[in-house]
């Protein structure tokens, strides 16, 4: 049965708004698994990174949190010049909510555009539902979950000098900087950048803001190389921390609402686990194509060959933020057409004479095109020309 059906028939247009909800819900969902105590409205005193982590990390549990929030997404910063007169969803162009985070595991998050098409993320600690109201249609994912056993510790959060020495590990990878002292959404909050050494890739790295005194996150912003502010961010503008009514996360999607069920790549149907399939030659016995898999793609050495379900395939040409990652697929019988784009008329450019789909973004590019009976869906975090050049030599 085969599995990520997704990639058969969604646009690119609306995998990124897909990409966006996810990460939105994602940094929302970082709020619950800390702490939180009572807050203050001044920038607190300064101190070592370590040190006001483990405060966070060791802060009482919040019953509940309402904020209003911030979200910009810049992604796309010709996204105006091919929407047409479509609305666009303000997962792709940004929009300030309000977000409700219960201490049990549900949140909900709500968007309102000026043009009056809202968009909604929900989740339980079983599923995730992404609403786009541009197009009436609820997006659905059932959500990892994690095995449970009869002998468990109690939590210990790390010392200070556990803490310092993760973080000196990481700074292997990582310049983080001293936290600044700041005010967020009315609270006293710390603000930290995350900046890669791995220079090689468009992403510059994040910035990362948390109550000083609640030790929840208040602020995530993604940078690009060569873009001053952050081109996704959340931030929130207002916070209180106190219980949240079921009311408020449990909700059922709009009536009439298209409900798109989005398999995911551990599970069939049934239920069943899928066997794990690695490696080139154990890859392609599982396929009805012959995969396009050169050893090198724009100077990266292949990587790793992955199954996806049984009837796709996921290549990662090359390491770290500057791998290349290539789904290939069977082209869908009888050449059915992609559904209509998130974005509008998606910009196209070509491929061994192939027309390609493309979405150039300031953190990367994706791309997808059909060559010799099989579909091509390549990303990265690099420029335009650099991805364009990878698709090139899978269709050498």
């Amino acid at each position: 049965m085969p599995q990520l059906r997704i990639l058969r028939t969604i646009s690119t247009g609306r995998l990124l708004l897909l990409l966006a909800g996810v990460a939105l819900a994602l940094a929302a969902v970082g709020a619950v698994a800390v702490r939180a105590a009572t807050g203050s409205g001044s920038p607190p005193p300064a101190q070592p990174l370590a040190n006001a982590l483990h405060d966070a990390a060791t802060a009482s549990k919040p019953a509940g949190i309402s904020a209003r929030i911030s979200f910009t997404n810049d992604l796309v910063p010709s996204l105006s010049s091919f929407t047409g007169q479509g609305a666009v969803s303000p997962l792709l162009s940004g929009a300030n909510g309000r977000l409700w985070l219960t201490g049990d595991g549900y949140g909900r998050i709500e968007l309102q555009s000026n043009s009056g098409n809202d968009s909604e993320i929900t989740w339980s600690p079983s599923r995730a539902r992404i609403y786009d109201g541009t197009s009436n249609t609820v997006y659905e994912v059932a959500l990892p979950q994690h095995a449970t056993t009869t002998h468990t510790r109690p939590h210990t959060p790390p010392t200070v000098a556990q803490i310092q020495s993760f973080l000196s590990k990481l700074t292997d990878a990582v310049t983080l900087s001293n936290p600044v002292s700041t005010v967020i959404g009315g609270q006293g909050a710390y603000s930290v950048r995350v900046t890669p050494k791995d220079s090689s890739s468009l992403l510059d790295g994040a910035r990362i803001g948390w109550d000083a005194v609640h030790g929840v996150p208040l602020e995530i912003g993604i940078y690009a190389r060569g873009v001053s502010g952050p081109v996704v961010s959340l931030t929130a503008t207002g916070i209180s921390y106190a219980p949240v009514p079921a009311s408020d996360v449990k909700i059922s999607p709009p009536p009439g609402a298209k409900i798109v069920t989005i398999p995911t790549p551990s599970s069939s149907r049934s239920g069943r686990t899928h066997e794990s399939v690695g490696g080139l030659a154990a890859v392609q016995a599982k396929l009805p194509f012959t995969l396009a898999a050169p050893a090198t793609l724009d100077g990266k050495a292949r990587a790793s060959v992955r199954l996806l379900g049984g009837d796709s395939a996921l290549l990662v040409y090359g390491k770290g933020l500057s791998a290349i990652a290539v789904v290939e697929r069977q082209p869908a019988q009888g050449g059915a057409q992609q559904p209509p784009s998130a974005l509008g008329s998606l910009p196209t450019t070509t491929i061994a004479g192939a027309k390609a789909q493309e979405l150039p973004t300031q953190l990367g590019t994706l791309l997808r095109f059909e060559h010799a009976g099989v579909s091509f869906l390549v990303g990265a975090a690099l420029p335009q020309h650099e991805v364009e050049q990878a698709a090139a030599g899978l269709a050498s």
